[in-house]
């Protein structure tokens, strides 16, 4: 992850548990004017039909990892994953630089066309330190795990074995906590999301401003 984005880009890396509301934050912040550059959109983009991961992919994995539209077989690879680590490392080299380089250009697109600041959405971002450096603040979204598990379960119909295997690979709460500048707690409802994520926006923009005018 050595590509940085273009110079005096106010970054905020969001990150979270699965199921904590960070693609609802990040939804909120793009309501107020914030560019959303999400690293899982952009690794969806690299490894779907003709993606620019998938030649890598089929080199490394042969094409029982690719499905006949010439995509990752994303549920052929978790399971992989989760019996293989070493299937994951090998995955992770190949995504991780095209990642980086992608996200980076969006993010100078989206500051070249007048965003004020930019939402960097990294669901591993407490795993990769290396993405951190070229951050202005870490927003983590937080919640109780139990609470995590509850939401993946009703918006994705997975077990809760299934659920808390995921959470396992991923950072833990106190490790994400560890990294962050700011925190939004999200155990209550969508109002009380939408008032602290207000709150922070008129923050970044602040920052942002200060940041610009300052480098």
């Amino acid at each position: 992850m050595n590509q940085a984005p273009m110079r005096h880009t106010f970054i905020v890396g969001l990150t979270g548990g699965i199921g904590s509301g960070k693609s609802a934050a990040a939804d909120m912040f793009a309501q107020l004017g914030a560019a959303i550059v999400d690293a899982d959109a952009v690794a969806h983009d690299l490894t779907g039909p003709g993606g620019a991961a998938m030649a890598s992919i089929r080199e490394a994995f042969g094409p029982a990892l690719v499905t006949p539209a010439g995509a990752l077989d994303r549920t052929a690879m978790r399971q992989l994953a989760f019996t293989d680590p070493s299937a994951r490392a090998r995955l992770e080299a190949i995504l991780h630089p095209l990642i980086a380089a992608e996200g980076a250009a969006r993010m100078s697109a989206a500051m070249a066309h007048g965003a004020p600041y930019v939402i960097h959405a990294v669901p591993l971002l407490a795993e990769s330190g290396g993405a951190r450096q070229h951050m202005s603040r870490i927003l983590v979204v937080d919640c109780p795990e139990d609470l995590q598990v509850s939401r993946v379960i009703a918006r994705n119909g997975l077990a809760a074995e299934e659920v808390r295997r995921i959470m396992a690979v991923q950072a833990s709460r106190a490790q994400r906590l560890a990294i962050a500048d700011d925190v939004i707690v999200n155990d209550g409802d969508l109002e009380r999301l939408r008032r602290q994520v207000a709150v922070l926006h008129a923050k970044y923009l602040e920052a942002a401003t200060k940041a610009v005018f300052s480098g």
